[in-house]
């Protein structure tokens, strides 16, 4: 079946997937949940082969985490799916009402996005976080992953599929794509991808953008920054630079750039670095760095740089100022944290950190759909668009005007003696 096709049948069911009951909704993701349990041997086989060939073919270390799918983290997406039924339906919500005259109501109401393509790399968790988000939410999907994780995403896609088509959902909602080639013919497929996500390198997500007249939401490189201020409490911020790097260095929430307030910077230095260094982290710093501690030097790259693994860079800095300017110059818009026990300057860091996610006195890898309580996430969006940060359920629906009239006319409307409209806001939900 040519691509043309899939995406057509696909639109097709997304249409009436959209028109879904939650408790419909529900029950699939439960048949999904169980249905993952059930087949764990066949999946962990599956995903052994992928290993084995990445392996044979030199896969980096960082992809080679992200490729693993154990039992662990097949529980794991399974508890993500049960948390993902108690959660609320995001289709159907009445976001606004408002009387235009006497029995002339208008609302604007959720509603799912349509079909979505999503490419993603080597995490077959993924797999199963995208699709079933896109179940919740009402929409169909076109999947693409990474061809180092073929077999472990194909036996995947077909669980998903058997039990959700078995609890009643339509046929061919999703659809998994196996070729190189796919990629670049979805981006020409406007008349039925309403959306595409792509999941990957900076310059993958870059071409997509600028290759497709489809919307386009992601982000790219997730370069994150610790800022330790002067006013920090200096056991508080090694606690959190140490997880912030380490707690998963293969991620886009890890970060990637220590910055440093010179005014405890002596203190602060020698601590942190002792404990990066007990994680097996390289550490690279700037001249001032390196006056305090001895490790390697950064250069200019370094501050723009992703590392995904157990490599820090450190730069010391002047003020808060120097810290914003340096995150909105270099960052890519992702995550920043500050450590400080200033209200001021935490309230200055957070409002002109250009950031997606900004936070005070944490770790920068909180953001997480899954721990913003969104049901896991599609990605992260650094977009300035319908959905930024962590795209859960409410970021996998837009919405629709809907006017209930009596018989009313725009005729009626004008002119001099025309009637008027009240513009009265209404409390009360949709419904006919």
């Amino acid at each position: 079946m040519d691509l043309t096709t899939i995406a057509k049948s696909a639109k097709k069911a997304g249409i009436l997937l959209s028109a879904a009951g939650t408790d419909r909704k529900n029950n699939a993701l439960k048949a999904v949940a169980e249905a993952l349990r059930q087949n764990s041997a066949e999946i962990i086989a599956a995903n052994k082969q992928d290993i084995e060939k990445a392996k044979a073919e030199n896969l980096a270390p960082a992809l080679l985490s992200r490729l693993k799918f154990d039992e662990d983290k097949i529980e794991g997406v399974c508890r993500g799916i049960e948390n993902l039924i108690n959660l609320e339906d995001p289709v159907g919500k009445t976001l606004y009402a408002v009387q235009l005259d006497k029995g002339l109501d208008l609302y604007k109401t959720s509603c799912p996005i349509g079909l979505i393509g999503i490419i993603f790399e080597s995490r077959p968790d993924a797999l199963v976080q995208i699709s079933t988000l896109c179940l919740k939410s009402g929409n169909a999907v076109l999947l693409k992953g990474g061809t180092e994780a073929a077999n472990t995403n194909q036996i995947l896609a077909g669980i998903i599929y058997e039990a959700s088509v078995g609890a009643s959902l339509p046929e061919n909602w999703i659809q998994l794509l196996q070729t190189r080639e796919d990629v670049q013919a979805m981006l020409g497929l406007d008349k039925f991808i309403d959306l595409l996500i792509p999941r990957g390198s900076n310059e993958f997500v870059r071409y997509i953008m600028e290759n497709t007249n489809i919307p386009v939401l992601g982000h790219a490189d997730g370069i994150c920054h610790v800022y330790v201020d002067d006013q920090a409490d200096i056991n508080m911020a090694v606690k959190i630079t140490v997880d912030s790097k380490t707690q998963y260095v293969a991620v886009c929430n890890a970060a990637e750039t220590l910055l440093v307030h010179k005014g405890i910077a002596a203190k602060f230095l020698p601590e942190v670095k002792t404990a990066l260094e007990e994680k097996n982290v390289e550490l690279r710093g700037c001249e001032e760095t390196r006056k305090i501690i001895d490790i390697k030097p950064a250069d200019e790259a370094d501050w723009s740089t992703e590392y995904l693994a157990e490599i820090l860079s450190i730069k010391v800095i002047e003020s808060v100022d120097e810290a914003i300017e340096h995150i909105n110059t270099y960052g890519s818009h992702h995550t920043d944290t500050i450590v400080t026990q200033s209200q001021t300057i935490a309230a200055e860091f957070m409002q002109l950190v250009d950031s997606a996610n900004v936070f005070l006195n944490a770790s920068t890898r909180f953001s997480d759909g899954f721990r913003y309580g969104l049901g896991a996430e599609v990605g992260i969006s650094t977009n300035k668009i319908h959905a930024r940060g962590p795209v859960g359920l409410e970021g996998l629906v837009i919405y629709k005007w809907k006017l209930l009239g009596s018989g009313q006319i725009v005729a009626d409307y004008s002119g001099a003696d025309g009637k008027k409209f009240t513009h009265k806001k209404l409390k009360k939900e949709f419904h006919l």
